[in-house]
């Protein structure tokens, strides 16, 4: 209706420019990732680089089980992501060795999921929220460092190192490659 009465009218609507998201600089990451190694809090630390070093989104975080994590081909099958679809995650080999310790850790524990609070349960998407929330404040940053920032971030350098999109995707789980051009 308003469609049709703009042309009418002959009225234009401006488009609205989209703003590039926020995408932290290295000098910030290195801030906040000494702010974390300074907690020394092992499962804090393997959250932020598991999602860094991966680029999967909260909900993804929090559902990977200890069974979905493939050691010796450096990846992570993410059930249900982004539109309900699996996908497979790559790690690369120098975060193996960590995640392969943690992932042991939490074994012992007799734990399903890559992350689990001390009550035996999975964190919960606003959880991992305040977690990073709170480095990023202890690391007096201008912005707090969301998970989907840390994924732009991978993203953004993994194209900087002049990877190929090709290569880039799995890491986005977007269906095309459209959406890592800029």
């Amino acid at each position: 209706m308003f469609q049709h009465l703009r042309s009418e009218l002959e009225i234009e609507v401006p488009k609205s420019n989209k703003k590039l998201p926020y995408v932290p600089t290295e000098e910030e990451l290195k801030s906040y990732y000494e702010v974390v190694w300074k907690a020394k809090n092992f499962q804090d630390m393997m959250i932020v680089k598991t999602l860094m070093y991966t680029g999967v989104r909260v909900s993804e975080l929090i559902s990977i089980k200890l069974a979905d994590i493939d050691f010796h081909y450096c990846q992570i099958r993410i059930n249900k992501g982004k539109g309900s679809k699996d996908r497979i995650v790559p790690f690369p080999q120098t975060f193996k060795e960590l995640l392969g310790m943690h992932a042991d850790s939490m074994k012992k524990k007799q734990a399903t999921y890559l992350f689990e609070s001390s009550w035996k349960k999975k964190y919960t998407d606003r959880g991992i929220r305040k977690i990073l929330a709170k480095y990023s404040e202890e690391a007096k940053l201008s912005q707090n460092l969301s998970p989907h920032k840390l994924s732009h971030f991978l993203l953004t350098w993994l194209k900087k190192q002049g990877i190929d999109d090709a290569l880039i995707q799995p890491y986005s789980g977007h269906e095309s490659r459209k959406s890592l051009e800029g």
